[in-house]
C-alpha cells in the first residue's frame, strides 16, 4: 500500500506593506503567504530529505505587485521521483514536490511555431478554477519548434557516469547502463560520444567515438562497475575537458551527468560545484543531469547543477522513463532551440484583484531582470513545451482574500478596458546575445465557460502537486476530485501517461484515507 510519511501543516501569514514603485521589485508587495514548515517544531531548518523547503508562492495584490517574472523550467525530475516514492511507499517530502516539474512532465498539444516566425509559440487559455469556480485559471503555454532526429545538428556528448559504491543497486548503475544503451541506438556517424567515470578519482573509459560505432560504446558501458567514494568535482572537470577537445562548432556540445547525487569526496559543496559549472557555461558546453536511486537521491544538487549548466534535469525511475528521456524526447533533451527564456505577466489592476503563480518558486526573477540580457534563465529544447498556471481573482467575484485596502484600483495603467493581462516572453536564438520579445494580451472575452481538455488536465496536475504540498488554496478539493478531472479531460494520450497519472492520484488518495 502506498503511504505518505510526511504531513506538513500550513499557517496563513498576512504581510501588509507599501511599495514605492508598484512595477518594480517583487520584494515590495502586499501579499498573503504560507509557511510550509511544521509550526510546532524547529526541524524545518534541517528537513529530513536534506533539501530546504521553498514556501509556495504567495497570493499577491495586483495593486501593489502587477508584475510576475520568472525563468522557464523544463525539468521533470520532481514528478518521476515522486511517482516512484508513491508507488513504493517511500517518503514523499513536500520539499521534493515542485509544481512546475509536475506540469512540464506532460505534453499538452500546443500548436507548433510558424516556420518563418520565432522558435517558440505562445498559447493562453482562461477558465474557472475547479477547486473554486469564483477564481480563474490562466494557462500560459510555450511550445518549442520540433526537429526531426535526422535533422538535428551533430552532437558532441560526454557521458559523465557515477560509478561509486552507492550506485551498485539495480535501480542505479544497471538502470543507467540500460538507459544509455537505448540512447546509443539513436546516435549517428556525425555524433561523437565519450564516457568519463568518477569514483574516488575520475577516469576516461571511452575516448570521443563516432556515434555509429555502437559496439564500442555499448562495450564501454557494459564494462562499468560500481565501487569506491564519489569525487564528483573531479569527474566534472575531466568531462568538460574531454568535451572541449571534441567541441563541434555549430553543434550540440553537452555533458550528461548521471548520478545518485552522493558526492562525498573532493568538491562536495553544492555552491562550489555550481560555480564550477557556471564558469564553464560560456564555453558553449551545456550540462544536463539524470538522477537515479531511491530515498537518498540528492535531488536539489542535480537540479541546480543542470540549471546553472544551461541544461535540464530528469529522474529515471524505470526503463520506460529512460526511453522517454533518452530516446523519444532525445531532441528536447540534447538540442537547445531558445536560450535564456523568461516569462513576465502584467495584470490589469482595474480588472484583476489578486493572483498567485502555481510553482516556479525557485525560478523567480526580479522584474528588472526580464529585459536584462545578461541575466541567465532557462533553455528550451527542440520539441520541449513549458506550462505555467496562474490563479486569478477578478474584482467583484466575491473570492477576494486580501484586505480591500490592498486591492484598491489604482489608475494610470495602459491597459485596454477589456484586457486582463499581458503575457511577455523573452528568448535568445542560439549564438545571439540580444533577446527577442513576444507579447500576447489576454482579453476578458477569452474566459471560457468550461475548461478545454488541456487546461482541465493541467489544472489536475497542478492540484495534485499542491495537494501533496498541503496547500490551503485548494480547500476541500481532494484526490478523488483531482483523479476524476484528469480522467474526464480527454486530452490525447498516445503514451498512456495521462491515464497513469490518474491512477497514481487515485492510489495516493486511497493510501491517505
Amino acid at each position: 500500500m502506498l503511504r505518505q510519511t510526511c504531513v506538513v501543516a500550513f499557517a496563513a501569514l498576512l504581510l501588509i506593506g507599501c511599495a514605492k514603485q508598484v512595477k518594480e521589485e517583487v520584494a515590495v508587495e502586499v501579499v498573503m503567504t504560507e509557511t510550509v514548515m511544521d509550526s510546532s517544531t524547529e526541524e524545518s531548518a534541517e528537513p529530513r530529505s536534506g533539501v530546504a523547503l521553498v514556501p509556495l508562492n504567495p497570493l499577491r495584490s495586483v495593486a501593489w505587485a502587477p508584475l510576475s517574472t520568472f525563468s522557464v523550467d523544463v525539468d521533470t525530475g520532481s514528478y518521476s521521483r515522486t511517482r516512484r516514492a508513491l508507488r513504493e511507499g517511500l517518503p514523499t517530502w513536500p520539499e521534493l514536490v515542485r509544481t512546475e516539474e509536475f506540469l512540464n512532465y506532460f505534453d499538452y498539444g500546443y500548436p507548433d511555431p510558424t516556420p518563418a516566425g520565432p522558435p517558440l509559440s505562445v498559447t493562453t487559455e482562461l477558465a474557472a478554477a475547479p477547486w473554486e469556480p469564483r477564481r480563474q485559471l490562466l494557462l500560459v503555454g510555450l511550445q518549442g519548434r520540433r526537429i526531426e532526429a535526422r535533422e538535428l545538428p551533430p552532437a558532441n556528448l560526454v557521458f559523465l557516469i557515477d560509478t561509486s559504491g552507492s550506485m551498485q543497486t539495480p535501480d542505479r548503475l544497471p538502470l543507467l547502463q540500460e538507459a544509455f544503451r537505448t540512447m546509443s541506438a539513436s546516435l549517428r556517424a556525425v555524433d561523437r560520444v565519450a564516457i568519463v567515470t568518477y569514483a574516488g578519482s575520475a577516469g576516461l573509459v571511452l575516448p570521443s567515438t563516432p556515434g555509429n560505432e555502437r559496439g564500442r560504446i555499448v562495450d564501454a558501458l557494459e564494462s562499468l562497475a560500481a565501487g569506491g567514494g564519489t569525487d564528483g568535482g573531479a569527474g566534472i572537470e575531466l568531462a568538460y575537458e574531454v568535451a572541449r577537445k571534441s567541441f563541434i562548432r555549430g553543434g550540440t556540445n553537452r555533458v550528461i551527468l548521471a548520478t545518485d547525487g552522493d558526492f562525498n569526496l573532493g568538491t562536495t559543496s553544492v555552491d562550489e560545484l555550481k560555480a564550477m559549472v557556471a564558469a564553464r557555461r560560456a564555453s558553449g558546453i551545456a550540462l544536463s543531469t539524470l538522477g537515479f536511486g531511491a530515498a537518498d537521491y540528492h535531488d536539489a544538487m542535480a537540479e541546480q547543477l543542470a540549471d546553472v549548466g544551461n541544461g535540464n534535469h530528469a529522474y529515471i525511475d524505470d526503463a520506460l522513463e529512460g526511453r522517454k528521456v533518452l530516446a523519444r524526447e532525445l531532441g528536447a533533451t540534447l538540442h537547445t532551440i531558445a536560450a535564456d527564456v523568461k516569462i513576465q505577466v502584467e495584470f490589469n489592476p482595474a480588472l484583476v484583484a489578486e493572483y498567485r503563480l502555481l510553482g516556479y518558486e525557485n525560478r523567480a526573477l526580479a522584474n528588472r531582470d526580464f529585459a536584462d540580457d545578461k541575466v541567465d534563465a532557462g533553455e528550451i529544447g527542440a520539441g520541449h513545451d513549458v506550462t505555467a498556471l496562474y490563479e486569478l481573482v477578478l474584482h467583484g467575484s466575491g473570492a477576494e482574500r486580501l484586505p480591500p485596502s490592498a486591492t484598491a484600483n489604482p489608475t494610470g495603467y495602459a491597459f485596454g478596458p477589456e484586457t486582463l493581462a499581458e503575457v511577455r516572453v523573452r528568448f535568445k536564438r542560439l549564438e545571439q546575445a540580444a533577446s527577442e520579445l513576444i507579447v500576447r494580451p489576454v482579453q476578458r472575452a477569452e474566459l471560457a465557460t468550461s475548461a478545454s481538455p488541456r487546461l482541465q488536465f493541467a489544472a489536475a496536475v497542478a492540484a495534485f502537486a499542491e495537494r501533496l504540498r498541503e496547500s490551503e488554496h485548494l480547500g476541500d478539493y481532494g484526490y478523488a476530485q483531482i483523479a476524476a478531472a484528469a480522467q474526464a479531460a480527454g486530452l490525447a494520450d498516445p503514451h498512456g501517461e495521462h491515464a497513469e497519472f490518474a491512477d497514481l492520484v487515485e492510489l495516493t488518495g486511497a493510501a491517505t484515507r
